[in-house]
């Protein structure tokens, strides 16, 4: 039995501990997708926090297939892209997110020196159609491969590798002309 098997099977016996551990486990790259795809930090803490409620909600009847990680990233991605169509989005990057996922990794040397590097990257993602982006993301942040990611959103994996190959080539074109600028 797998770990997350395991997990999966606690929480549906009442364990709000596991909750715990599960959230900890996983909050900073399901936060990370989350604020990359919305680009407001506080709507992507409700996504996550979205995400955890129905996750507890279905662990009774919860089958899990590929890993709880995977999972939980699609789910964050797929709110994400609801609650942006939702409403219209934003022209302006919020890089307060880059700030603070600095400032929250490895102390003040590594935002002093990563900072501008993240919020380069932030801005360069900012350019990327939401397809493209969720596909970098959950395939470079969630971890997943893409016949993962294929098998959770319905789309095949080929398109989510021409759709990830097109977001790197345009931020590799976008990242190396704000560097001769």
């Amino acid at each position: 039995m797998s770990e997350d098997s395991q997990i999966i099977r606690d929480l549906a016996r009442g364990n709000g501990e596991v909750l715990r551990q599960i959230y900890e486990k996983y909050k900073i790259e399901l936060m990370t997708i989350a604020t990359a795809l919305l680009y407001d930090r506080e709507a992507a803490e409700d996504v996550v926090q979205d995400v955890f409620a129905s996750f507890v909600e279905s662990a009774g009847r919860f089958r899990l297939t590929g890993s709880l990680k995977g999972y939980l990233a699609v789910c964050v991605a797929n709110n994400a892209r609801n609650r942006n169509k939702a409403r219209r989005r934003c022209n302006a990057v919020d890089l307060d997110g880059a700030d603070s996922m600095a400032s929250n990794s490895e102390g003040p040397d590594f935002a002093a020196i990563f900072g501008e590097e993240l919020q380069r990257l932030a801005w360069a993602m900012a350019q990327l159609p939401f397809k493209q982006r969720e596909a970098l993301l959950l395939h470079v942040y969630g971890g997943l491969k893409f016949r993962e990611i294929a098998k959770l959103s319905g789309e095949s994996a080929n398109t989510l590798k021409g759709r990830y190959r097109l977001g790197l080539d345009k931020l590799r074109s976008l990242l190396n002309s704000e560097v001769r600028r």
